[in-house]
Formats: C-alpha cells, sequence, structure tokens
C-alpha cells in the first residue's frame, strides 16, 4: 500500500536510493533542517524586536532568512517523511504546488541579494544621502518587488509544465519537483517550450547578476579611495557576508547532488554567516538570551 501510486501521481526517486546509509543521511538532513528552521527563525525575532536591528539592511536580511525559511520548508519535510514511511510518489497537484514554490522563491532570492548588493552601495558610498533614499517605504517596495517578480517566474513555467502530456516514465530524477526534472518525463516535443525557459532564466539571473556586479564595483572604487584603515575595514566587513551568500546561492550548480547543498544546506549556513561575523547581531543575540535568563522582579 506505501509505494501505490495513482496514474497521475508521480515517484520521486530522490537521494536516498543513491546512499549506502540512507538511515544516517536522513538523520544528516532532520539536524541540518533544524538548524536551519531555528538559526533563520532566531534571526527574524531579533531583526524584529531589536530597535538597533531596524535599519535597511537588517530587514533585507530578515527577508532572507524568511525566504530560507519556506525554501528548505518545501522539499526536506516531504522527503524525510517519504523515506520514514517507504513513500515515494507524490501527485501532481502536489508536484505542482512544489514546483511554483520552488521556482517563485529562488528567482525572489535572485533579485533579493540583488536588492542586498544595492543597499551596501549606498550605504558606502553614499552615506550622507543614505537615511532618506533608503528609507522604510521604498525597503518594502524594493522586498515586495522581489516577491513580485519571482512569482511571476513561478507562475509562467508551472503551468506550462505541468500542462504536458507525461507519457513516458513518471520517475523523477530528483528529490523534488524541479522543472527540467519533470520536463524529461514529457513525451512531446519541448525544445521550443525549453529555449524560451533557458532565455527566461538567464534574463533573470543576468540582471541580479548585473545589479550586484555594478554594485561591488563601485563599493571596492570607494574603499580603495578611503583614507582610513577602519573605514576600509568596516566597510569589507560589511559587505564580506553578503559576498559569501553571493557565492554560495550562485555557486551551486543544478544537477540532484549539488542541489542537496542548494536547497538543503545554505539555508542552514546564511544565519550563521550574518550572525558570527555581526557584532549587532551577537549584541541582539546576548541581550535577548540575558533577558531571558535572568528573572525579572515583580
Amino acid at each position: 500500500m506505501a509505494n501505490y501510486t495513482g496514474e497521475s501521481d508521480f515517484i520521486l526517486v530522490g537521494i536516498f536510493s543513491q546512499s549506502n546509509h540512507p538511515a544516517l543521511l536522513c538523520v544528516v538532513i532532520f539536524v541540518v533542517f533544524l538548524m536551519a528552521l531555528t538559526g533563520n527563525a532566531v534571526l527574524i525575532l531579533l531583526i524584529h524586536f531589536d530597535a538597533h536591528l531596524h535599519t535597511p539592511m537588517y530587514f533585507f536580511i530578515s527577508q532572507l532568512s524568511l525566504m530560507d525559511v519556506m525554501y528548505i520548508s518545501i522539499t526536506v519535510p516531504k522527503m524525510l517523511i517519504d523515506q520514514i514511511m517507504g513513500i515515494s510518489n507524490i501527485s501532481a497537484p502536489e508536484c505542482g504546488m512544489q514546483m511554483f514554490l520552488y521556482v517563485t522563491l529562488a528567482g525572489s532570492e535572485c533579485f533579493l541579494l540583488a536588492t542586498m548588493a544595492y543597499d551596501r552601495y549606498m550605504a558606502i558610498c553614499h552615506p550622507l544621502h543614505y537615511p532618506v533614499l533608503m528609507n522604510h517605504r521604498l525597503c518594502l517596495l524594493l522586498a515586495s518587488g522581489c516577491w513580485f517578480l519571482g512569482s511571476v517566474d513561478g507562475f509562467m513555467l508551472t503551468p506550462i509544465t505541468m500542462t504536458f502530456p507525461f507519457c513516458r516514465s513518471r520517475e523523477i530524477h530528483h528529490f523534488f519537483c524541479e522543472v527540467p526534472a519533470v520536463m524529461k518525463l514529457s513525451c512531446s516535443d519541448t525544445s521550443l517550450y525549453e529555449t524560451v525557459m533557458y532565455l527566461c532564466c538567464v534574463l533573470m539571473l543576468l540582471i541580479p547578476v548585473t545589479v550586484i556586479s555594478s554594485s561591488y564595483y563601485f563599493i571596492l572604487l570607494t574603499i580603495h579611495r578611503m583614507n582610513l584603515a577602519e573605514g576600509q575595514k568596516k566597510a569589507f566587513a560589511t559587505c564580506s557576508s553578503h559576498m559569501t551568500v553571493v557565492i554560495l546561492f550562485y555557486g551551486a550548480a543544478k544537477d540532484m547532488i549539488v542541489s542537496v547543498f542548494y536547497t538543503i544546506l545554505t539555508p542552514g549556513l546564511n544565519p550563521l554567516i550574518y550572525s558570527l561575523r555581526n557584532k549587532n547581531v551577537m549584541g541582539a543575540l546576548k541581550k535577548m538570551l540575558n533577558s531571558s535568563l535572568i528573572p525579572h522582579k515583580s
């Protein structure tokens, strides 16, 4: 009964079938999942409750953490439950929803990383105008724009992919419903759609990468012109965390094994990158821990 699949169901081959120790791998992924959820949730709470962190940079970091929580939650829980229950099927509606959320979040994160690079450019290259130009309203508009552009990508790719006829094997050689993996199952000619899809993906990547590259080009020029070593050190410190996250995000290839790193490990690493090297975040965390450990006097 556990392995029964309906005619319209897909079968997720997953990563456990390729592992010599699936039980150990399951435990490791579960631990990483908990760490990612906890780290990002704590970061969101710190930014929300600590007044010192109510700045554009931390607002965008909280948006990144929210995306990471959603990102890891749409793939890992089902993967772990299926492994424990001995189930490998996923219905077409579930597959479509998972695909839409994944594509939306991936697109949104691309644009958010570009927005964060622009924010650092404004803070370092135009410090006097920064508080006025990067006001709360503009930050909300930029964040909303990132979510909207990501959802456009999701609404564009998901319905077309899921309406193709699937008359071959319904085994998806991935641990979730990713567009290219599902496309391989179609028995119709998808060459035109694949060309359009990859052009859209290139465009979705090219715009953020151009913004990130341009922002950091001007940031490096500004840092080079700084006379004070302390100013240079502070500027590098504020940018290094973001650049590390950008490299992790764009450095992952699109195959199943590396997608594990891209989808599962990266959301767990992001809060560590932004907290361990950030005095303000660590200060807020210590403050929160002290306030919860020290009993309040009546």
